[in-house]
């Protein structure tokens, strides 16, 4: 079972590298908020004109995410994240040097180019690169993103304050630093052997339930977008002032992303979560349509926003990477490309729009996107519900024919209703010890075996990539199957998929006890403590909480250097 990691934060000093990097790549999405006004008032540019310079950033950011698989899988992932952070370095530098508000949105546009090829290869990298395993990579590459998000404005505010080209210089400074700590300390990764089609994310849109997802976050994103690109001109505040709004705004993103939204999804669905937090935003814009004049209220309401904005982030990208039927860069590409759009469109809108009536009406508008929202994620409902399901993928011990063996194991399990034991296990070291006490038990109560794996996807609130290989998650379980068929204990293994985060690992692996009708479930006791094992949505607390069978707990101080034997 997933879950059973070690600390996040004890990684190679490669992994420390990229998520630097991605620290200050996410600081990008706060960093100019400070400093809108303050170059609206140096350049002499409108706000409708300064907003381009989100416009400029998210339209092309989402255009290249449609060619980041194309370039990641002919020239690896290490040199596509090299090339995204030198596009990043170059183009935030010439915007800190440029003299006219034209220059800075062409070159925030070049940043965006950058940008695209960072976001879509950066998780892979911290992935492949970390000892911790997904779970410990996960959480370090949220911690990133969350960590980036909060100080972004922070950040901006301060050097917004001494002037407006601060925050450019300061992006491209330390993307420099982390650029080269990436090229010294960063292993080449393999490249790999499919090469995908520059076309592939826009024929990803074609399957109904990503179509809809993907339009779904473009409603949300125009919201999103319309609140962080505009709000800071009604506010009236000074550089500093306006960072520690957007500071509260963006620490309160990070926390609901990490912590609120996995809570959520796990009581509710992901439909009536995404239902309720769309519609709960839509109020709060609303609050900040009818009060747009009222500083107070308008600062309240934005900082507020952060919540509903953090939830969404998380629930949505994980219900694109299950819905989705094309791997997931591929998914994440398709849909990035379009949330990206509705992104880029709406701060310019919204400043055209004040200028042809007045400063209620972007945001009213902003409101009504979000009810559209729902009305068009109200038409995937079914793929949603399927989403949610168990899936899984039996897997029978591998042998060159059926020997009476496997008869006496199909004679064994007879049913769903015979009380098996299951052992979940992983990669870890106690997984052995997990699958002899499995094995233990069920020789006392003559029962069968059944060995449960859940197939790890790298997915953030922000990014996805390909996680474990299936060949990879079928070779572990049957690791474990010829075992337990060597001591004479019938079993059949499982490869649990779909699991879009470890709280789900745990509810899959509890489903699929229920159907079996299980005596006992075994697992391992999970590594990590403390803020890693707050952070995580926790495999084994969802799976205490749903399953109703036995729980037997395998505690990782007993286990021995050497596999433990299993015996019949």
């Amino acid at each position: 079972m997933t879950g059973q990691a070690a600390s996040p934060f004890k990684q190679p000093k490669a992994v420390f590298a990229v998520a630097f990097a991605c620290v200050v790549s996410f600081m990008g999405i706060g960093l100019v908020d400070p400093i809108l006004p303050a170059i609206s008032h140096d350049l002499n540019a409108t706000p409708s004109q300064v907003t381009l310079l989100f416009t400029s950033y998210l339209v092309i950011t989402a255009v290249a995410m449609l060619i980041t698989g194309w370039v990641s899988s002919r020239i690896g992932a290490k040199k596509t994240l090299l090339v995204g952070l030198a596009l990043i370095v170059v183009f935030a530098a010439l915007a800190g040097t440029s003299g006219s508000i034209g220059g800075i949105v062409g070159f925030r546009a070049g940043w965006g180019v950058g940008n695209a090829l960072f976001i879509a290869t950066s998780l892979a990298v911290i992935v492949a690169s970390a000892s911790g395993g997904f779970v410990g990579a996960i959480i370090l590459y949220e911690t990133a993103l969350g960590l980036g998000i909060a100080v972004g404005p922070l950040l901006g505010g301060v050097l917004g304050n001494i002037s407006w080209r601060g925050p450019f210089f300061g992006v491209a400074v330390l993307m420099a630093i982390a650029a080269i700590a990436t090229l010294v300390l960063v292993k080449p990764l393999p490249i790999p052997e499919r090469k995908t089609g520059i076309l592939e994310p826009l024929r990803a849109l074609r399957h109904r339930g990503l179509a809809t997802m993907s339009l779904t976050a473009l409603c949300y994103n125009w919201a999103f977008f319309t609140v962080l690109g505009y709000a800071p001109f009604p506010m009236g505040l000074g550089a500093i002032q306006l960072g520690l709004v957007f500071t509260g705004w963006g620490v309160l993103v990070a926390i609901f992303s990490v912590f609120g939204a996995p809570k959520l999804q796990a009581r509710l669905g992901i439909a009536r979560t995404l239902y309720l937090n769309l519609f709960l935003f839509a109020l709060v814009v609303l609050v900040i349509a009818i009060w747009t004049t009222t500083p107070t209220v308008l600062i309240v309401a934005v900082i507020v926003a952060g919540v509903f904005i953090g939830i969404n982030n998380t629930v949505t990208t994980q219900a694109v990477m299950t819905i989705s039927p094309v791997e997931r860069p591929i998914a994440s590409a398709a849909y990035g490309f379009v949330r990206f759009i509705g992104g880029g469109l709406a701060p310019y809108v919204a400043g055209k729009l004040v200028e042809a009536t007045n400063v209620h009406v972007p945001f009213f508008i902003g409101a009504g996107a979000l009810v559209v929202g729902i009305a068009v994620l109200r038409t995937a409902h079914k793929e949603l519900a399927v989403a949610e399901r168990v899936q899984a993928e039996s897997v029978r011990p591998a042998r060159p024919a059926d020997p009476p063996a496997t008869l006496e194991l199909a004679t064994a399990l007879g049913g769903t209703g015979n009380g098996v034991i299951i052992a979940a296990v992983d990669d870890s070291p106690v997984a052995a010890q997990v699958t002899a006490t499995a094995a233990r038990l069920a020789a006392v109560h003559g029962r069968a075996v059944h060995v449960l794996h859940a197939q790890e996807h790298a997915s953030t609130s922000e990014s996805s990539a390909n996680g474990e290989a299936l060949g990879q998650a079928e070779a572990l379980v049957r690791a474990h199957l010829a075992r337990l068929e060597a001591a004479g204990v019938p079993a059949v293994g499982h490869v649990l998929l779909n699991a879009a985060d470890h709280g789900a690992v745990g509810r899959l692996i509890s489903a699929h006890a229920d159907e079996l009708a299980a005596r006992a479930v075994v697992i391992g006791a999970p590594t990590h403590g403390g803020l890693p094992a707050l952070m995580d949505a926790s495999a084994s607390r969802e799976l205490w909480r749903t399953v109703h069978c036995d729980v037997v707990i395998v505690n990782p101080a007993t286990v021995p250097s050497e596999p433990a034997p299993v015996t019949g």
